[in-house]
């Protein structure tokens, strides 16, 4: 109620319009928990489902969607919108051993709400042999929708880290996605609905690792 009461005073006191965007993901991450890991604070829905070893930041908890059908358990960055978003950094998907399925991470991008962001799914498996796998896909109000292609290779193909590299431009819309140097013709779309946004990491029904974070970019303004 206080962070809505700002909002209001805000408004009211003709404050800056680029502040509402940080007071509306604080009245978001009421509902949470909150981490620390990787130089950066993170609103996850449970703190306990995540563990910071070595540097590295683990999803411990694979909690799957129901309906809705789109992701929940991700971490997401506190953070100001990126107009301009770079990030880079290691993953590596949970071990077979663990469950023995076909695994898979993700990277939230554009997230404007829990009903409105894209994301990037990395997986052992390809598009075409799972549509809902390995490639770029769209919430806004719904299930999640792909919007890039289903052609290109697997792009966690084996239980080393990989290095992903995500780049994100809010005014053309588009998303590319290099995963150990070499471009996965999935790994690109185009979506002008969400512009700006705040960024996650997690899965949609796995475990996984993430470390070596860096963000470079620009704030929405």
């Amino acid at each position: 109620m206080q962070v809505l009461t700002r909002i209001g005073n805000c408004r009211r006191n003709g404050v800056a319009t680029r502040l509402l965007p940080l007071l509306l993901a604080a009245a978001l991450a009421v509902a949470g928990d909150s981490i620390h890991a990787l130089g950066l604070d993170w609103d996850v829905p449970v703190a306990a489902d995540w563990n910071l070893d070595g540097g590295a930041l683990q999803l411990l908890v694979p909690r799957p969607s129901t309906q809705p059908r789109r992701p929940t358990q991700y971490a997401l960055a506190r953070t100001a919108p990126y107009r301009k978003l770079t990030l880079e950094f290691e993953v590596k998907k949970e071990p077979a051993e663990a469950r023995s399925r076909r695994t898979s991470v993700m990277i939230v991008y554009a997230w404007r709400g829990p009903d409105h962001f894209n994301y990037a799914h990395l997986s052992v498996d390809t598009g075409k042999q799972q549509p809902v796998h390995n490639g770029i896909f769209h919430v806004y109000g719904g299930d999640r929708v792909r919007i890039s292609s289903e052609e290109g290779p697997p792009t966690l193909k084996d239980e080393s880290w990989h290095k992903v590299k995500l780049v994100y431009d809010a005014d053309s819309g588009r998303v590319d996605v290099w995963v150990n140097g070499a471009t996965s013709p999935s790994m690109a779309a185009v979506d002008l609905s969400l512009k700006a946004g705040r960024f996650g990491i997690g899965s949609f029904f796995d475990m996984g690792s993430f470390r070596n974070l860096k963000v470079t970019g620009e704030i929405a303004r």
